[in-house]
């Protein structure tokens, strides 16, 4: 199969799943490498299409009318889950994680948290892959970009956060 028409099925795919692509799963559909996949995301965002790529995989970004906000919070590694529970419970989606760092200034890990399922993921993927969290770089404090519907909801998610002592505040 040709390049031009693998990206296009590659994008009609993005766009009709809910759940995140792998590189892996689209390589073994269409008899290529996943080198050859991530290459083809590649021309894809350079072309200007919205893919985020997530740890499990890519997706396509949706045009969503929901706000998107920026919170700071501080927290042990032990209150990472308890802290994106307390997001998703709420109705919030964790879309990065972001902490500044001396040299590099800021980085950015995508996250894509929308659920209890995509919380337990996450978490399994932690453990399992023996990973430091970006917010280990930085004493515990981060910054979430959080997406949501309306401005009682990010309200509810920041108070919750601040009765488990998880919201920063000086």
């Amino acid at each position: 199969m040709e390049g031009t028409k693998r990206r296009q099925l590659i994008l009609e795919q993005l766009a009709q799943s809910t759940q995140p692509i792998s590189a892996s799963r689209f390589a073994k559909e269409f008899g290529v490498s996943r080198q050859i996949i991530v290459g083809d995301i590649a021309l894809l965002r350079a072309a200007g299409e919205e893919i985020i790529a997530t740890a499990r995989g890519y997706k396509r970004e949706k045009i969503n009318h929901a706000k998107e906000s920026k919170i700071a919070v501080q927290h042990n590694e032990e209150q990472t889950q308890e802290e994106l529970e307390t997001i998703v419970a709420l109705g919030g989606e964790v879309l990065d994680v972001i902490v500044e760092h001396e040299l590099y200034g800021e980085l950015v890990g995508q996250l894509q948290i929308s659920s209890q399922q995509d919380v337990e993921i996450f978490m399994k993927n932690y453990k399992k892959t023996n990973a430091s969290l970006l917010s280990k770089l930085t004493s515990g404090i981060h910054l979430h970009t959080i997406r949501y519907k309306n401005e009682e909801m990010f309200e509810d998610i920041k108070k919750a956060l601040a009765e488990k002592g998880i919201l920063y505040q000086q």
